[in-house]
């Protein structure tokens, strides 16, 4: 099997491209690049949570938004959101940009994300076919059951969701 080395867009801070970098380097380096993150909610306005897979090389095990990741050169958001998606969680819906921001979450293994992240919202109703080797299992919960789960256990979240979704929930209150 060939392994695919996934390059990551470095950006300025107007989201313009300035480069390619493989991602691990990319991480190692703590330089800026385009990300996304997407957030799938249900018809009761729950969060479709995902648990991140246990052989992650990062924050394995630990709850996330549906599914985030790095755009490709030459994807827009919204296609880098779908692939990602079917490709973490196995369906796919319409995806909407909410907003977008820079962040730096560093890590105890050495790599730091400093992204700026599109953050996209998609509406799903039904149990994901999710993919093993990339999530662990997934919940759904209210944004208000997430805000005060993360107060009382933060250390069972990864450390953008936290970021993340401080920002997503100040923009839906």
């Amino acid at each position: 099997m060939i392994k695919i080395i996934e390059k990551v867009i470095l950006v300025n801070e107007k989201d313009e491209q300035v480069g390619l970098m493989e991602k691990i380097e990319a991480h190692e380096k703590a330089l800026l690049h385009r990300a996304f993150s997407v957030f799938v909610v249900n018809d009761n306005n729950e969060i479709m949570l995902q648990q991140r897979a246990l052989g992650k090389y990062h924050s394995p095990g630990l709850w996330t938004n549906t599914c985030c990741s790095h755009q490709r050169e030459g994807e827009t958001n919204i296609e880098a959101g779908k692939r990602r998606l079917m490709e973490e969680m196995g369906f796919v819906t319409e995806l909407k940009e909410l907003f977008h921001f820079i962040y730096i979450a560093p890590f105890d293994n050495g790599l730091t994300e400093h992204e700026l992240d599109h953050v996209m919202i998609g509406n799903y109703n039904d149990a994901p076919n999710i993919n093993p080797d990339e999530v662990a299992s997934y919940k759904w919960m209210t944004a208000q059951d997430i805000k005060t789960d993360m107060e009382e256990q933060p250390e069972t979240y990864t450390e953008w969701f936290k970021i993340i979704f401080e920002k997503y929930y100040s923009h839906i209150s």
